[in-house]
């Protein structure tokens, strides 16, 4: 439906895209995921017709919209502001940009009907902004991009105004809600979570150009690189180099030389990398890959606990247990090779 081809963007005379591409499918929602100042913003604004990009191009259905205005583009946009009227009844906001449309009344009541219903806020339509709590208004501003029925729908980190227990509870409410409009989506925002319980794909970001894509459970399974790694807070990231392909070892700094049932990337001897060693992976006790640590932190979680160690080298380790562990023992544990990653600087 969208694509998205080399586009490119300055400010203040630096780059701040590099040539982004991707595209948005029919009745996919996709995910800008990145660090503030990555780019995410400035791709919604330069698809919606509100920004020009350096180069690059904008396509609807094969159709290039550079010359084609906001307006016409019919695109949906939702911030976080929700830019709401607050002295106005939840209905009379949705309506409002129906009537710029010069829609009759009774398709203007109709959208407006259908649209509540679809957010589940129909038994709200009289109640004015200022009564709403802050979920309740997210759902009216969403009703509100929804009503003139827009052939795309972006949102620009739409639960960043909500407190995170109510962030928590709409993430999945938001994601039916938008399978249910059988609309298009590109969402954004810097919270790995949310993006994960809304997208159907990730493009995650990094100084304005894509560092990886593809579904979350990929994304999260098989980073492309220790930074996405770091983005997604996976866990031990050790530097190392490659001492051997086949089988594959690796000579990890200040810890020993490890295993690592893992080939898919070209590795070559010497080549300096780095291990992915996820906390939940750790196993207590000798074993392949292993490494004594003294302890320095157990926290509870709720099923598990999560503690820090550090080796006698200075290294930091988190490892997942069962039990909490206590304070300075030390401890010996291990990681089994087929559940460590080696990722590229």
């Amino acid at each position: 439906m969208l694509k998205c081809v080399a586009l490119t963007k300055d400010y203040d005379q630096q780059p701040l895209l590099r040539g982004v591409n991707f595209e948005v499918r029919a009745d996919e929602i996709v995910c800008l995921l990145g660090p503030s100042g990555s780019g995410k913003s400035t791709i919604l604004r330069i698809i919606a017709g509100l920004e020009t990009p350096k180069n690059g191009q904008v396509f609807w259905e094969g159709e290039d919209l550079s010359l084609v205005p906001v307006h016409k583009r019919q695109f949906g946009l939702m911030f976080q502001d929700y830019a709401l009227f607050p002295h106005r009844s939840v209905a009379e906001n949705v309506a409002f940009g129906l009537r710029m449309q010069k829609l009759s009344r009774d398709e203007i009541n109709q959208r407006v009907n259908e649209s509540l219903q679809m957010v589940n806020m129909m038994t709200f339509a009289d109640r004015t902004i200022m009564d709403l709590s802050g979920g309740e208004q997210q759902r009216v501003a969403l009703a509100r991009s929804l009503a003139p029925r827009p052939r795309l729908l972006m949102l620009d980190e739409p639960l960043g105004a909500l407190d995170h227990r109510l962030r928590v509870r709409l993430q999945g409410e938001l994601r039916q809600i938008l399978c249910r409009a059988h609309i298009p989506a590109i969402y954004v925002t810097h919270d790995h979570e949310e993006a994960f319980s809304v997208a159907d794909r990730l493009v995650v970001l990094k100084d304005g150009q894509i560092e990886q894509e593809g579904p979350p459970t990929d994304v999260f399974s098989a980073p492309d690189s220790a930074w996405v790694a770091a983005f997604f807070g996976m866990g031990n990231l050790f530097p190392g180099r490659i001492l051997q392909t086949n089988p594959l070892m690796v000579a990890v700094d200040g810890i020993g030389e490890w295993s690592v049932t893992f080939d898919e990337a070209e590795l070559t001897v010497g080549q300096r990398i780095v291990v992915l060693a996820r906390p939940q992976n750790a196993v207590l006790g000798a074993g392949e890959n292993e490494l004594t640590v003294t302890v320095k932190e157990s926290r509870f979680k709720g099923n598990y606990f999560e503690n820090v160690g550090v080796t006698s080298s200075g290294i930091n380790v988190e490892f997942n247990s069962d039990t909490r562990q206590r304070a300075e023992t030390q401890l010996l544990l291990h990681f089994p090779s087929q559940t460590v990653k080696v990722l590229k600087n």
